[in-house]
C-alpha cells in the first residue's frame, strides 16, 4: 500500500487532536508537516488541508464538548457566517497584497506571540497586571459581535490558509469573558461548516487536489478531534491555557521563519 495513505492518516490524526484539544481548524497543523516533514509540494498541502476540513470532521469533539456543557449554538453560527464571509476578504487582500505577505506573515507571529504570553502570564509577573480568564461558558452578547469576531477570523484564515481558530479562542477568552475551554469548544463547533469550501474549488480546479488523501485525512481528524476534547474537558484550566500558549509559540515561530 502507498505510504502517503498513512502519512495522510497521521496528520489527520494529530490535526484532529490539536483541533479538538484547542479548537482550530487542523490547517495550520497538516500543512506544516505535510510540506516540512514530508516533502508536499505546498499548493497540494494547502488543497488536502482544506479539503480534509470541508465536512464537519470535529462533530465528535463539539459532542464532547456540548455534553460537558461547554457549547452556546447561537455564538458559534454567528461566528461561521463570519469566517464564512470574512474569508472571501481575506483571500482577495491576499492576492492584492501577494508582495508584503511575508511580513504580514510575520505580524501575525508577533500577535499570536504576544497571546502566548498573556496566557503565560507573563505581563502579571513583570508589571502586576491580572490577565485572569473569564468564567463564562455561555457568555451572551449582540449578534454582531460574534459575527465582527468570525469576519475578522475569516480575514486571517483567507490571508494565510489558515488560523482561524486561534484568532477566536483568544479573542474569546481575552475580550468576550470566556473560560478557555469554552472558547475552544465555541470555535471547533464554529468549524465545522464548509467556510473553506471556494478555496478548496480553486485548487481543485487547478489540479491541485488529491481526493483520496484529503478524505483520508478527514477520517483521521474524526477520531483525533474526539480524543482532543476529551483530554481538554479532563484538563485543568490552568495547566490548558499553558500547553495552548506554548501552540501558539510553535505556530508563531513557524509563520515567523516561513517563506512564501
Amino acid at each position: 500500500m502507498d505510504i502517503t495513505y498513512f502519512i495522510s492518516a497521521f496528520v489527520g490524526l494529530l490535526a484532529g487532536v490539536l483541533s479538538g484539544l484547542f479548537g482550530i481548524g487542523g490547517g495550520i497543523v497538516m500543512v506544516p508537516m505535510l510540506v516540512a516533514v514530508f516533502g508536499w509540494p505546498l499548493l497540494e498541502a494547502n488543497a488536502a488541508s482544506l479539503a480534509a476540513m470541508l465536512l464537519p470532521v470535529g462533530v465528535l469533539g463539539c459532542w464532547a464538548y456540548y455534553k460537558a456543557g461547554y457549547v452556546n449554538l447561537r455564538n458559534s453560527l454567528w461566528i461561521s457566517l463570519g469566517l464564512f464571509i470574512g474569508s472571501f476578504g481575506g483571500a482577495e487582500l491576499a492576492m492584492a497584497m501577494n508582495d508584503n505577505i511575508s511580513l504580514l506573515s510575520k505580524l501575525y507571529a508577533v500577535f499570536l506571540f504576544y497571546v502566548a504570553m498573556e496566557y503565560l502570564d507573563v505581563p502579571a509577573r513583570i508589571f502586576g497586571k491580572s490577565t485572569a480568564e473569564g468564567d463564562g461558558q455561555n457568555v451572551e452578547r449582540a449578534f454582531w459581535q460574534f459575527l465582527l469576531l468570525g469576519a475578522a477570523a475569516g480575514v486571517v484564515a483567507g490571508l494565510f490558509g489558515k488560523g482561524g481558530g486561534v484568532v477566536i479562542v483568544p479573542v474569546l477568552v481575552k475580550i468576550f469573558k470566556y473560560n478557555s475551554k469554552a472558547a475552544a469548544a465555541t470555535s471547533l463547533v464554529a468549524l465545522q461548516l464548509p467556510v473553506g469550501l471556494p478555496s478548496v474549488l480553486v485548487y481543485y480546479d487547478g489540479g491541485y487536489l488529491h481526493i483520496l488523501y484529503a478524505a483520508i485525512m478527514a477520517a483521521g481528524i474524526v477520531f483525533g478531534a474526539f480524543f482532543g476534547s476529551k483530554l481538554a474537558i479532563g484538563l485543568p484550566s490552568k495547566y490548558f491555557k499553558k500547553v495552548y500558549a506554548v501552540f501558539l509559540i510553535a505556530v508563531a515561530v513557524y509563520m515567523a521563519l516561513r517563506t512564501y
